[in-house]
């Protein structure tokens, strides 16, 4: 079968990864240096995995920039990017528009499914727009730094079409087995949806993992003034079954690709319902920052020099997009002290910073160090760190 995937970030990467062992797949992208490292074998994420997962397997797998590539593929995924404009309060979703748009020119007849994040009722809008096309939309539930192994082993593997009077739709239902057939999971759950339903899914389960984070953030808050051990309070709140041991660790902020744009996406989408959860989840990113700021200033005492340990959002990560500790960083700079940065993956200093490359003068110029996560690296100097990572991992 041939499948033509547009967009190498994390998502369209491992989807076409996970796909390219069973079938033949093409990734267009528009930047020619992920398009040469595809080619090359050396992938711009998730390379060690990617490797790990195709070492010994026969695949076909290429990369382009040319989207006439696509011509005559059974299916076309869109992965690219829909990121949130806070001037319109939507996800701007132009990218998936455009490629769209070019389906219908050059390869009418594919079955296009659509895995960017997009608003609530985008497909069903995009379908009337297209009525000959046949469209669906699939959420991923991917991890970043985990993305192939959630490919391999999916929670759920949800298809939505749009309205189809209570008919089963085919084109889904033959979508989710070519997903399923792709996995390691031969039980993996299917749930065939309207559209507007999978991309519902979406929006609200990122939002309640957002209101999972804020919710132990605001635990270690509280804790942390109060002089309380936050550490045994989660973990005695974690031991009843329906709280459960996981997404609980303490962090400056949900960050990253998704739950940022995410809940405020969902959060538009209320505008004219009636809620205050929704938008305290949202409030409650905000606040810990702020509070995460005030403590630093605290620790930091008479002195002026903070040395922020990484900027990525969390451990496994290689992008700096929505990171929490950026938004602290701005907060501290309004104070006028001097901030250290320990980025190896950044490549131009952030304004009024100053990026350190050698790790041991960052650590001995550093008054007060920083950091949203701790590894191996920066754990001998604990003395001098400000970190709420109570249980080393995500």
């Amino acid at each position: 079968m041939k499948i033509s995937v547009f967009g190498a970030g994390y998502v369209g990467l491992s989807l076409a990864v996970t796909l390219c062992t069973h079938h033949s797949v093409t990734l267009i992208e528009i930047d020619p240096n992920k398009v040469q490292l595809i080619n090359d074998g050396q992938y711009p994420v998730n390379n060690e995995a990617i490797c790990k997962h195709l070492v010994g397997k026969d695949y076909s797998l290429s990369a382009t920039s040319e989207s006439g590539e696509c011509v005559g593929s059974d299916y076309i995924l869109i992965a690219t990017p829909t990121n949130y404009d806070p001037d319109t309060r939507y996800f701007d979703t132009s990218s998936v528009d455009s490629v769209i748009k070019s389906i219908v020119s050059i390869s009418p007849d594919s079955i296009v499914v659509i895995r960017s994040t997009v608003p609530i009722g985008y497909t069903e809008k995009i379908s009337s727009q297209y009525p000959d096309l046949k469209i669906l939309f699939s959420p991923e539930f991917l991890r970043e730094g985990n993305a192939i192994q959630d490919s391999l082993h999916p929670s759920r593997i949800v298809v939505g079409s749009p309205t189809t009077h209570g008919r089963p739709d085919k084109n889904a239902e033959g979508f989710a087995k070519l997903m399923k057939d792709s996995t390691s999971d031969p039980d993996s759950a299917i749930l065939l949806t309207g559209s507007t339903e999978a991309e519902s899914i979406k929006l609200f389960s990122n939002t309640y993992l957002a209101m999972r984070v804020a919710f132990f953030n605001e635990l270690d808050s509280y804790a942390e003034l109060n002089g309380l051990d936050s550490k045994q309070i989660i973990e005695g709140v974690c031991l009843d079954p329906r709280i459960g041991d996981y997404y609980n660790n303490p962090s400056f902020g949900y960050g990253g690709y998704c739950l940022p744009k995410d809940t405020k996406q969902l959060l538009s989408d209320y505008e004219e319902i009636p809620n205050s959860l929704i938008q305290a989840i949202v409030d409650s990113n905000r606040i810990r920052k702020e509070f995460v700021a005030e403590q630093i200033l605290r620790k930091l005492g008479n002195n002026h020099t903070i040395g922020i340990y990484r900027l990525i959002m969390k451990s496994k990560s290689d992008n700096f997009r929505e990171s929490s500790v950026i938004d602290v960083i701005k907060m501290l700079m309004e104070k006028g002290l001097r901030i250290l940065i320990y980025e190896p993956l950044l490549k131009k200093c952030i304004p009024r910073t100053e990026l350190i490359g050698n790790l041991q003068q960052f650590v001995t110029d550093s008054d007060l160090i920083v950091a949203n996560r701790i590894d191996s690296i920066i754990a001998p100097y604990s003395d001098k760190i400000y970190c709420r990572d109570l249980f080393q991992r995500e």
